[in-house]
């Protein structure tokens, strides 16, 4: 224990007399730092701590070597270099902690991010949700009473309300059926049993399920093939990416219009694209295509098939999401008169 002959209250007065000339050396100092942390407040947070961490240790080596005058003696040799050992810990461990704090600020704000447009997304599924489901169902309805209350008797309508019945009937089946698809992708519950399938037996059976609704818009659907790959996937799910994307294809291209199918091979992966007339999606929108819900602008060509279901504004989102379960890609883009839809599959193991 160091011992000194100077009574402590001497001491405290000394001190009292040194406080302005201190404050005088370190405040400027201070005032330096404050301004490079104002200049870099944009900066990463990693550097605003080593900052936080460098004024005082700058502010403490600029005091003691004003009131020693530079007289370097042992005391404060020894001082200095416990300053500049403080700072080589210190400073690094600042630096961790700001990566550290910015890490996680970054993932705070990303998952407040996805929450609020999760949220964002949920309350505008809900509200087209709704309305897709009131107005068939007022229709069936409506058209029910009608047949109940003998408003209908004619054998030719009583036949044409039962036809349109069974038609809202199917649309919203399929809306309940895409809800339930969605739900399960959504929740990551989807359970897919992979195996090697053809991709000439997926795309043929989609077509055929497609023909009656092409037909009745008077819409050329073809197959164009380089070569027919074997992918690696599930049957039902790849039948459900492949009517999806035919059936919005055959919806937002005008009649005597032409929806292409094509496949080939691209390196180790398959690749189906699904070629449209829909009168192109406006470039700030092709992102979106594949959000739930997402229905676009007047840009595309609206259906006109009587019979033709209405779209929910799920059927991309679907496909995206099945796609993305085979660790696949899925892409958009203008082409020509209309749209490319373009799906990438893995190759099944030979």
């Amino acid at each position: 224990m160091i011992e000194s002959d100077e009574p402590l209250s001497a001491m405290l007065l000394h001190a009292w007399h040194m406080l302005p000339f201190v404050l005088a050396l370190t405040a400027p100092v201070i005032a330096l730092g404050v301004g490079l942390l104002y200049l870099l407040r944009k900066g990463s947070l990693a550097t605003s701590m080593t900052l936080l961490v460098l004024i005082p240790v700058a502010a403490t080596v600029s005091g003691v070597l004003g009131v020693s005058g530079f007289m370097f003696n042992t005391t404060l040799t020894t001082m200095l270099l416990v300053c500049l050992m403080t700072a080589l810990i210190t400073v690094p461990v600042a630096v961790l902690l700001g990566r550290i704090i910015a890490r996680r600020s970054v993932w705070e704000r990303e998952a407040r991010d996805r929450e609020r447009t999760a949220e964002a997304s949920r309350r505008e599924l809900v509200a087209w949700i709704s309305h897709d489901l009131r107005t068939p169902l007022a229709g069936i309805r409506a058209m029910a009473e009608a047949l109940a209350d003998g408003v209908v008797s004619a054998p030719r309508d009583v036949a044409f309300y039962a036809h349109r019945i069974g038609n809202e009937t199917r649309r919203l089946s399929g809306m309940v059926d895409d809800l339930f698809e969605l739900s399960r992708i959504t929740a990551g519950a989807l359970q897919l049993t992979m195996s090697a399938v053809p991709l000439q037996d997926v795309v043929a059976d989609a077509l055929v399920a497609q023909t009656p609704v092409a037909q009745r818009k008077r819409v050329t659907v073809r197959a164009n093939a380089e070569t027919w790959p074997v992918v690696l996937g599930s049957d039902p799910e790849l039948a459900r990416i492949v009517r999806n994307l035919v059936s919005n294809a055959i919806r937002h291209t005008p009649p005597d219009g032409t929806v292409a199918v094509q496949i080939g091979v691209d390196g180790g992966e398959a690749v189906l694209a699904v070629e449209d007339g829909c009168g192109g999606i406006p470039e700030h929108e092709l992102s979106r295509v594949f959000d739930v819900a997402y229905r676009g602008t007047s840009a595309r060509t609206p259906a006109t098939g009587r019979d033709e279901p209405a779209s929910a504004g799920l059927g991309l989102a679907i496909a995206k999401g099945l796609v993305e379960a085979h660790r696949g890609r899925i892409g958009a883009h203008n082409h020509g008169p209309g749209c490319r839809f373009e799906v990438r599959l893995p190759l099944a193991p030979v």
